[in-house]
């Protein structure tokens, strides 16, 4: 088949942006179609210049961003709409892919049958924090989902509070994420002992306050844990301040110096910095199913998560790794300590984590549960 993706986010090196989970399971699903013979494209929107480049298989057009001032929003959408449109019929693609985060695909009419994947809408994600959504963003979510030809949730959890948010009565097909346990091979060798680490971008959302305190009542108990966030810093939704400044003012003196920032960094950085790590600590309050979460446990590493919604889908409580609620600090620390202190039992976790993915995720059943619905809506 000729398959493509609409993508605000690619790991390329071209890449001009925050890169997140989108751009994660885009590349990896593009290279393992590719692999199984299949043609893919991605588009990578609103870039800083136009190129397109081929990278292990995959044709990548960087399209550039067309501003007009107070209409942004329309002119790009509607430049991005008629290059990929000349694409498909260049190319005779056959199916276009799309995340629907902020409906970026809304009154986009494609040469094409349109999926679009359930990764965590705006509105999604506001709801999970208590926050106001923007009605602009949950307008253009609606208007994407209204024009997709299938919906595919990549948990059983977005799907339905996808469905409850914006009341739909499509049916939406759950399909998870999942990564190539080939790629991500364990290093036990080459840990740094009592290493905690955090991935993602630092923003509230992701627990990165709570695992401030819970990491206070770790360093007053052991002064040799240290503690590193990887990852972009973000401004806080509700202060506007420096979501990084805030985390270290909520550590303590002890805490504050075994702590260390390290900026975002290449994909490829990205696991050497992981498998090194000790334990993984990625107690977030609103995904949808993240990859980050995939790739641990895939390197079979000591995990603590949140304990929310889609986790129980992927987590096993005790088996794979610890879950917690995030906001009780007091079990989150005790939880890290625990994972320190029990070698035996925290390596039977990790290997069981690692095995999780190896048997429940299969990445070729994954690909071929795809495949079956791209072809399902194939003209």
């Amino acid at each position: 088949m000729k398959i493509a993706f609409i993508t605000p986010e690619y790991p390329h090196f071209q890449f001009k942006g925050s890169m997140g989970g989108i751009g994660t399971f885009t590349k990896s699903i593009a290279i393992q179609l590719v692999r199984l013979n299949h043609n893919v494209t991605v588009f990578v929107h609103s870039q800083s210049k136009e190129l397109v480049v081929q990278e292990e298989g995959v044709t990548i057009h960087f399209v550039k961003l067309k501003k007009v001032k107070g209409f942004t929003w329309f002119t790009n959408r509607r430049y991005v709409n008629q290059y990929v449109n000349n694409i498909i019929q260049k190319e005779s693609i056959e199916v276009i892919e799309a995340p629907e985060w902020t409906g970026f695909t809304a009154f986009m009419k494609f040469h094409c049958p349109l999926v679009i994947r359930l990764h965590g809408s705006d509105t999604y994600f506001c709801h999970l924090e208590n926050r106001k959504v923007k009605q602009k963003n949950k307008f253009f979510e609606r208007k994407a989902l209204e024009g997709a030809n299938a919906i595919v949730g990549v948990s059983e959890f977005v799907s339905n509070k996808t469905k409850e948010l914006f009341d739909l009565t499509t049916e939406i097909k759950t399909v998870y994420n999942t990564v190539d346990v080939s790629e991500f091979v364990p290093n036990h060798q080459h840990i740094k002992p009592k290493t905690l680490l955090y991935f993602g971008t630092i923003v509230r959302k992701k627990g990165v306050l709570e695992l401030a305190k819970a990491f206070n009542q770790v360093a007053a108990k052991d002064k040799e844990v240290k503690l590193y966030f990887l990852g972009k810093d973000n401004k806080d939704v509700f202060t506007g301040k420096s979501t990084l400044k805030m985390v270290e003012e909520l550590l303590s003196t002890k805490a504050l110096q075994n702590f260390k920032h390290i900026n975002a960094v290449h994909y490829t950085e990205v696991k050497e910095i992981l498998r090194k790590a000790e334990i993984v600590l990625l107690p977030s309050f609103a995904e949808a199913f993240p990859m980050a979460w995939l790739e641990a446990m895939a390197l079979e590493k000591k995990l603590i998560t949140s304990n929310i919604g889609w986790s129980k889908e992927l987590m096993i409580d005790g088996e794979t790794g610890y879950m917690v609620a995030p906001r009780n600090t007091e079990d989150f620390s005790s939880k890290i300590v625990a994972l320190l202190e029990d070698e035996e039992k925290a390596m039977l976790m990790a290997k069981n984590a690692r095995s999780r993915i190896k048997n429940s995720f299969d990445i070729n059943t994954v690909l071929e549960k795809n495949i079956e619905i791209y072809q399902s809506v194939k003209k």
